[in-house]
């Protein structure tokens, strides 16, 4: 008698550890790390302002600044000693690998010299990658002038600061 106890006992404990194995395989848990990578953020900083140097406009014309510092003239405009000639150089700073847009203004600006103004226009940028594969990138802008014959001599200068955004893709 003892011994069909015993046996009932076991058998009792082997169903319920069964059952126990059964209903801990109905459901299962795991556990997540979180993690974040804080990039660098982008910069653009200007290292050259825009300089379209001496012109002779007697005749009016147009004048184009290219990004690589040089310029063109047509339309009556002659070009007059070059040493000054810049196009607008920024240094792109962020992220290494990251890509980025450049956000150039389409629209007209104007440059007086307090009585006559230029048009400036057409801005343009030798920037082709947008990608930052050392840390730093190096932008220019040319545009376009408009002269009016017989325009003023002096220096003509913009009111306010043109804006060029850049911004992470």
């Amino acid at each position: 008698m003892k011994r069909l106890a015993r046996n009932i006992v076991i058998v009792f404990l082997l169903v319920f550890a069964g059952i126990g194995s059964l209903l801990a395989q109905s459901s299962a848990s795991a556990s997540f790390t979180a993690s974040v990578n804080i990039v660098k953020p982008i910069q653009i900083q200007r290292t050259a302002n825009m300089n379209f140097a001496d012109v002779d406009a007697q005749h009016g014309g147009i004048v184009v600044l290219n990004t690589d510092n040089t310029r063109s003239a047509s339309g009556g405009a002659i070009l007059k000693g070059s040493g000054a000639v810049s196009a607008a150089t920024f240094e792109v700073k962020g992220q290494s690998g990251y890509s980025y847009s450049i956000d150039i203004p389409t629209e007209e600006y104007r440059m007086t010299n307090g009585t006559q103004e230029i048009i400036i226009k057409e801005l343009t940028s030798d920037s082709t990658t947008n990608s930052l594969n050392d840390d730093v990138q190096i932008i220019r802008m040319g545009a376009t002038i408009e002269l009016q014959p017989n325009q003023e001599p002096g220096l003509y200068t913009t009111s306010t600061p043109i804006a060029v955004t850049v911004s992470y893709n």
